[in-house]
């Protein structure tokens, strides 16, 4: 060879002891008959040896692209022939990249978010994969994308770039968030070499305030016009899909109430009442409302919420006149017009739909009244001999509410009388007895008076001159004595006062005074109560049998058996007992143990038809086991909403 050169290119994945090439000259070079050593170089490689003989290279050592790509090595073939001499060979390897390295991901799950209103084409999130394989083919990436549902692509890869795009527009409201698989494969030539990776994407859609609140709630509420200040009259809803503050509705009243009839809470949307409504003054309200969302900026919606004031009967019908004077001949035929009353009621409905008719008196069978049309006709020829002057009483016009409301005027014929009779009582005193549980507005008693004068001087209207506590009232008309508030025999078990007749004489009134007693009964309406609960007793352990280690003690402040206390033990109980009447508890068993204590539910119960109880706790202990009671708070709070029921948690 003298000195030559020769170039080889091996695998990376050739395997160690194989033959890689053979460097023994070929027979034109040199004779066969000469004895060749090969040998390489000092240092030049570990990955390959060369049999000193046959000049066989081998691989010793695993090869690796990505450590070494290219080795050159001397070899030295010596000629032991005469004369000897030695030859030189440079011998340039290449190594061949084999595709034994995977792409890989940083990471192997992250979570991108992007806002939903960015537009089409927007760059989400670049990935970038690494591939330790050498050669360009090996390690060079391309990037594939997966969505884990089948519904539209929303998002694009670019293949050689790994740039993660918008491909449609974005919808936090229909889709809040999307996961991706996100998949980088090597470009061997080889496609059953190829090697990949994948990376799994969370894609949270943000949300912006893209949607205005929109209002479910009916725009049309009704309320009766008699309810208390607070009533519930309505509660606006509106709802908005946006997320947090962007969702987050609140309302307002932007017109319609000026007279601050109404009071909106932003938060709940439930609408009161901030005054007393009459229909007969407003009976229908436009409320322009306002859906606010809380976001930046804010989007809202309006509503005109129309609430219709319904009708109660809280008219009292009213006479044109108080009194209607007339005149008719005499000697003519039943069915004669005498006169037509008219009275007018603001409220609406049948609370405003009238009839009218006689009151009961002297003469009223003579006369005959239309109730629809308030005509009054005579019944019967009239003779003016026989009696000159008729003074009837018509009504009491009444409506057809429910109750109904009434109205009275006086019908008058007459020649103006002489007031020279006074009121009569049919009783001299009136007794009557009442159960405290009575309904506020309830008629007691009727009184009656009757008076001989006639027209305004035969007219009894009803008082009450002494102090009944704001407990009675009397119907200046009929005289029925009505309860203005609930009885309570243990604040008052007696009323006494005196109701006044008096006659409706514009020049010189007379009356007469009659006294009225109410005796209040009593009901089973108070509860026992207990003077101490709980009760703490201390009992020595060395306690006899039968002695009393406790008194409960409670009262009743209703009267007889209603307020008679008997105690009873709750739950079954061998140790101690209890005198039913006294409270007396007494142990019956000896102490078990210095360090006992249990704990008593004693009730008390009086003796009405339906009892009522109340239930006391008696800790008991010995002195030497003191029982320490605490709250498991220092501080307790609570929430209770506006107008509700007695009795709730």
């Amino acid at each position: 060879f003298s000195q030559g050169f020769k170039h080889l290119v091996v695998p990376e994945n050739f395997k160690p002891t194989q033959v890689l090439d053979s460097l023994k000259a070929p027979s034109n070079h040199l004779a066969l008959n000469r004895k060749l050593h090969f040998s390489i170089a000092e240092d030049d490689n570990v990955h390959f040896e060369i049999d000193s003989l046959t000049g066989e290279l081998y691989l010793s050592k695993e090869l690796d692209y990505e450590t070494d790509s290219h080795f050159l090595l001397q070899v030295i073939i010596t000629d032991y022939n005469n004369p000897p001499q030695n030859s030189t060979l440079f011998l340039s390897i290449d190594v061949e990249d084999k595709n034994d390295h995977s792409p890989y991901f940083l990471d192997d799950f992250i979570v991108i978010g992007i806002e939903e209103n960015v537009p089409v084409g927007t760059l989400v999130y670049t990935f970038n994969a690494k591939d330790g394989d050498g050669s360009f083919l090996n390690s060079k990436i391309e990037y594939s994308l997966e969505i884990s549902d089948m519904g539209e692509n929303q998002f694009l890869i670019h293949p050689l770039y790994g740039t993660l795009t918008t491909a449609s527009s974005l919808d936090r409201e229909i889709t809040c968030s999307v996961i991706l698989t996100v998949f980088a494969e090597d470009q061997a030539i080889n496609l059953t070499d190829r090697r990949l990776d994948s990376l799994a994407v969370k894609i949270v859609i943000l949300d912006i305030n893209d949607n205005s609140p929109s209002f479910m709630s009916s725009p049309l509420s009704y309320v009766l016009e008699d309810v208390e200040v607070g009533f519930l009259v309505h509660q606006l809803i509106a709802k908005d899909p946006d997320e947090g503050r962007n969702g987050q509705v609140t309302y307002h009243i932007l017109s319609g109430n000026e007279k601050k009839a109404f009071v909106l809470d932003k938060i709940t949307g439930l609408l009161t009442t901030a005054q007393f409504l009459d229909r007969e003054v407003q009976e229908r309200y436009s409320l322009t409302i306002i859906a606010l969302d809380d976001g930046s900026p804010a989007l809202s919606a309006t509503q005109v919420l129309t609430i219709i004031v319904l009708d109660v009967n809280d008219e009292t019908p009213v006479f044109l006149k108080q009194v209607y004077e007339t005149a008719v001949r005499e000697n003519r035929g039943p069915g004669e017009f005498v006169v037509r009353v008219e009275a007018v009621d603001r409220d609406a409905g049948l609370n405003s739909f009238l009839q009218y008719e006689i009151l009961p008196g002297a003469g009223y069978e003579k006369f005959k009244m239309n109730s629809d049309s308030g005509e009054l006709v005579t019944a019967a020829s009239l003779d003016r001999e026989a009696q000159e002057v008729f003074s009837i009483k018509g009504s009491s016009c009444h409506d057809l509410g429910s109750p109904s409301r009434s109205s009275t005027a006086q019908l008058c014929v007459t020649v103006l009388d002489e007031n020279d009779h006074s009121p009569l009582f049919a009783e001299t005193q009136y007794q009557i007895s009442v159960t405290e549980d009575l309904e506020e507005g309830s008629a007691i008693l009727d009184l009656s008076a009757s008076d001989k004068d006639a027209g305004l001087n035969g007219e009894v209207m009803y008082s009450i001159i002494d102090d009944t506590y704001g407990v009675f009232t009397i119907d200046i008309v009929t005289g029925s004595i009505i309860t203005t508030k609930a009885l309570d025999r243990e604040t008052k078990s007696q009323y006494t006062f005196r109701a006044v007749a008096s006659d409706c004489s514009t020049y010189f009134p007379r009356s007469t005074t009659v006294s009225v007693v109410v005796h209040v009964d009593d009901v089973n309406d108070n509860d026992p109560i207990f003077s101490q609960n709980p009760i703490r007793v201390f009992v020595p352990a060395e306690t006899a049998v039968n002695e009393t280690v406790a008194t409960v003690r409670a009262e009743d402040a209703d009267l007889g058996s209603n307020g008679a206390i008997v105690f009873t033990l709750m739950m079954a109980e061998t140790l101690f007992q209890i005198n039913v009447k006294t409270g007396d508890i007494i142990l019956r068993e000896p102490l078990a143990s210095k360090d006992f204590s249990t704990q008593l539910l004693v009730t008390a119960s009086d003796q009405g038809i339906a009892p009522r109880t109340a239930t006391a706790v008696v800790i008991v202990f010995t002195e030497e086991q003191e029982e320490v009671i605490s709250f498991s708070h220092s501080l307790y709070e609570a929430s209770v909403p506006e107008n509700s029921a007695a009795g709730g948690h």
